[in-house]
């Protein structure tokens, strides 16, 4: 608490003076541009790993990233969506989970945390489809594959849930709201973003427009081509890592597909 209060007077004398302006602004409402939705986990934030401005993220953090299908609960998370959505005009969200994520571990050991945990318990039974579809088909993987498999699968499991929220599937059928899926690794800093056309986890500057990563970029020489996927050529931009995909690479394309179906924003 001694360290908390000790930051409380440094934000105070320091960081707001030489921020007053904005902070100024933002008195005056709020125009967040992206609703990130992820782990309570104390080894993510947002702000931090995005290098996102204060008042330009709308959050949601939660156990495990699980986003409550619609009507299922009356809990704050609905709420949130909605809000952020139609009240703030949110056109862009992301669902990031995380390595080494502890509810997913809960997940794959769900009837222990019965007794130990009960209110645990009730709230992973959310992502039950995750847990479903890893134990019916993932069966033959154990230890730290079949984590990566199931905090993979989660993200998309929750992006599915999200959709059947109505005012998503609204803005969706409009084409006024883009949905992505991230995976944090805390060991590396790296982050990689779900391509559906690849059905893989890739670097998420793959899937920029090239106004967008013209500005990404800054000075730096890009090279742009167009395939039929719609992938870009980055050559001259050095990449976060040489990691092409997480954490799929050990399953076979049929496995992918399956793992993947439904996953799309459009």
């Amino acid at each position: 608490m001694k360290k908390l209060i000790k930051g409380l007077r440094e934000f105070q004398s320091s960081y707001f003076p030489a921020n007053e302006e904005l902070f100024e602004q933002l008195s005056h409402g709020q125009k967040p541009r992206v609703l990130f939705i992820t782990c309570s986990d104390s080894r993510i934030d947002p702000n931090l790993i995005t290098q996102a401005g204060l008042g330009e993220l709308f959050v949601i953090r939660n156990a495990g990233n699980i986003i409550p299908p619609f009507g299922a609960t009356n809990g704050g998370e609905g709420a949130t969506i909605e809000y952020a959505v139609q009240a703030l005009d949110i056109q862009q969200i992301i669902v990031c989970g995380h390595s080494h994520c502890g509810a997913m571990k809960g997940l794959m050991k769900l009837d222990s945390l019965r007794v130990e945990m009960p209110l645990v318990h009730d709230w992973l039974k959310y992502a039950e489809a995750t847990r479903r579809l890893v134990k019916d088909n993932y069966s033959h993987y154990e230890g730290e594959e079949l984590l990566e498999i199931i905090i993979a699968e989660n993200v998309l499991t929750q992006i599915e849930n999200l959709r059947t929220y109505p005012v998503i599937h609204s803005k969706l059928h409009q084409g006024k709201l883009s949905i992505y899926a991230w995976i944090y690794q805390i060991e590396t800093g790296e982050v990689l973003a779900y391509d559906p056309q690849k059905h893989a986890y890739v670097l998420p500057l793959n899937q920029l427009l090239p106004s967008e990563i013209d500005e990404t970029a800054n000075t730096r020489k890009i090279s742009f081509a167009k395939t039929q996927q719609q992938e870009f050529e980055l050559s001259q931009i050095n990449p976060i890592s040489t990691h092409t995909g997480f954490p799929m690479t050990v399953l076979s394309p049929q496995q992918m597909e399956r793992i993947y179906r439904g996953s799309t924003t459009k």
